[in-house]
């Protein structure tokens, strides 16, 4: 193993109730008629493009004016989370610190621009990582930008790990082992390691 590229969402924290105050002040704004989003809502569409989004929280709203509604979402939910952040997993920063004294770490999230970003402002924890990537800079894949990433930076042997069988079909697509961290937000079946504690981690060194 030469390095290890991480999801998001359910791998290095959760951002659920910052996500959700974002989302329905936007929401509200344009169409007050619309019931509360709530953290269920969100839970189930964590790792999801832009298009799976929008069909799952607002398949009765027209095509163009959901995608609208949604972009608009985005930009306020970087704001809020740049502010206030998400819940980081315990021990995450320990163990980002201990992991990258040994392996070069990267981000890859099935994200819009800019959410990687608010991440790390939020929490300063940039300077574990050393590249990121997402579709909303590509309009790839996961599988694709997990590719990308390697290929960027002379990666020969990594691992991801992530919490969805989304991110379980992403690792098979780069050809790359699946560690299923049990303790996000999904399901996966077939992986090389289970992490049931992000510290466990640690056990990598």
């Amino acid at each position: 193993m030469d390095s290890i590229i991480f999801d998001l969402d359910g791998t290095l924290w959760d951002p659920i109730d910052t996500v959700k105050d974002a989302w329905n002040e936007e929401v509200w704004s344009r169409r007050p008629e619309e019931k509360e989003l709530t953290r269920e809502d969100l839970e189930g569409v964590m790792g999801l493009q832009l298009e799976g989004v929008a069909e799952k929280l607002l398949p009765h709203v027209e095509k163009e004016e959901r995608e609208e509604i949604l972009y608009a979402c985005f930009s306020r939910e970087n704001d809020l989370l740049s502010e206030q952040g998400g819940r980081l997993f315990p021990e995450v920063e320990e163990t980002l610190q201990v992991l990258s004294e040994n392996y070069p770490l990267f981000i890859v999230s099935n994200c819009h621009d800019g959410y990687i970003e608010a991440f790390y402002e939020a929490h300063g924890l940039e300077r574990y990582f050393k590249d990121y990537e997402n579709p909303g800079r590509t309009g790839l894949s996961k599988g694709e930008n997990i590719e990308l990433v390697m290929e960027r930076n002379g990666l020969k042997d990594a691992v991801y790990i992530g919490d969805t069988s989304r991110d379980e079909k992403a690792a098979r697509q780069a050809d790359i082992p699946f560690y299923y961290a049990s303790y996000g937000f999904g399901e996966a079946e077939n992986y090389e390691r289970k992490v049931e504690a992000f510290s466990d981690l640690k056990s990598l060194v």
